[in-house]
């Protein structure tokens, strides 16, 4: 067997890095800055592939957060990254970058994007740090196996051979957008060595309803400011004193209707919650599409205008109320028919539609399949990684970086700030180790 960089200073420490999306290009980069010898793998014909679709091919690479308040987007697991990000973190990363040619700029919700809003010149930039530190870069290999003996790395076993390495770097991503090259393969390989998986599910997914004839009839309609509430039971007994305090999350937001059910901002963020608890049990959720006022509130508008416009028909007077697409079936549900005059709607009826307004009810069916999640929430067990070194406690030399981590996080440049600092410090730490 050929060892797999053909290096003639035989002191310099070999590492593979498998998969070349974020974090691995950024391990490979630092492994080589450190000195190493570095092999990069990717079974895809080109690198980066993840990243150029990130932030709707903009990149979102980080967020103007502090620690703490960034820490707090990766759920409890978020301590385990506390210390990457005291050695990389977002400085850091905009550092780099403009190093390296990518100027930056701030949006809403403290989203870091390059100025260009080009997701290409990122991969640009990572591939100029490769080729500055001599690391060689092989596309179209697959990686089908680590390979160890007494309890420590010797190498890997691809579709071109076996190749032999000091330490090994798994930055194979997670199983979200399987075109891209993350199929879950590097679970897979983790697991043959030894390492436990925490259950993988979608996060960041879209959510499909029971209620599916009725989210196609307002398909495509996109809300802002509205509030949205999971509640840990069907829909029907959202009121009862027994599962009123029921409440998974409630957030207030953006969000879309879709042919299969809910899209956008708000159902992505609560979906992991949601699909968590849906193991538990019925899942219902609330839109509230009048969020700024109160029911009684709604109610004395809904009556001042309906006295206003008194004789024009409830389908009309629903205009000012809702977008165009949501009026006929809104209407329908309340059982007002469509062309009964304004000054005809009795209290009851607005009632009902207020109430309506107030508290658009679905039943969660489930979500997309895995595959179509903006992230992968699950992965190599925490406790079996040193979060100062991101080596392995099980197999010496192997070390872990990325999504293939039970690591996940919100939208907003959290999950790439992640994979960027793990893959610095795995990098850094793969070149420093003993070739022992």
């Amino acid at each position: 067997m050929a060892r797999a960089i053909l290096d003639q200073d035989m002191k310099k420490r070999h590492i593979i890095v498998i998969g070349a999306g974020a974090s691995g290009m950024m391990a490979a980069g630092r492994a080589a800055e450190k000195g190493a010898a570095v092999l990069l793998l990717e079974k895809m014909p080109t690198s980066g592939r993840k990243i150029l679709i990130s932030g709707k091919t903009r990149c979102n690479l980080t967020n103007t957060r502090d620690l703490d308040d960034f820490i707090s987007a990766f759920g409890l697991n978020g301590r385990f990254l506390y210390g990457v990000f005291n050695r990389f973190f977002r400085d850091e990363l905009l550092e780099f970058m403009r190093f390296y040619g990518v100027e930056t700029k701030a949006e809403r919700g403290g989203r870091i994007f390059p100025s260009s809003d080009r997701a290409a010149d990122v991969v640009g930039a990572m591939l100029k740090y490769l080729s500055k530190f001599g690391v060689e870069v092989r596309t179209g290999v697959k990686v089908s196996r680590i390979e160890t003996g007494d309890g420590k790395v010797t190498g890997v076993k691809t579709d071109k051979g076996v190749f032999l390495a000091d330490a090994v770097i798994l930055a194979a991503g997670g199983s979200s957008f399987p075109a891209t090259g993350s199929n879950g393969d590097g679970y897979r390989m983790a697991k043959e060595s030894g390492h436990t998986i925490v259950k993988l599910r979608p996060g960041l997914v879209p959510l499909t309803v029971e209620e599916v004839e009725l989210a196609k009839s307002m398909q495509g309609v996109s809300l802002k400011n509205v509030r949205l509430t999971a509640y840990r039971c069907r829909s029907e007994e959202i009121d009862s004193p027994r599962f009123g305090k029921a409440v998974i999350d409630s957030m207030l937001g953006e969000m879309m209707l879709t042919h299969f059910g809910l899209g956008g901002p708000l159902p992505l963020l609560m979906s992991l919650n949601i699909v968590d608890n849906l193991e538990k049990g019925p899942v219902s959720v609330v839109i509230d599409l009048k969020p700024a006022l109160k029911l009684d509130q709604l109610e004395l508008r809904l009556q001042r205008d309906f006295d206003m416009y008194s004789k024009r028909t409830f389908q009309n007077l629903l205009k000012e109320l809702l977008p165009q697409k949501m009026i006929e079936p809104i209407a329908r549900l309340s059982g007002i028919p469509f062309d009964k005059p304004g000054h005809q709607i009795n209290a009851v009826e607005r009632k009902g539609l207020a109430g309506l307004l107030k508290s658009l009810r679905f039943n969660i069916k489930g979500s997309l399949p895995l595959g179509a999640a903006m992230v992968t929430a699950g992965g190599v067990s925490l406790t079996e990684i040193d979060p100062q070194t991101m080596a392995s406690k099980i197999v010496k030399g192997l070390y872990f970086c990325g999504e293939v981590m039970d690591i996940d996080a919100d939208t907003g440049g959290f999950n790439l700030q992640a994979a960027f600092s793990t893959g610095f410090v795995a990098g850094e730490s793969a070149a420093a180790g003993s070739r022992s």
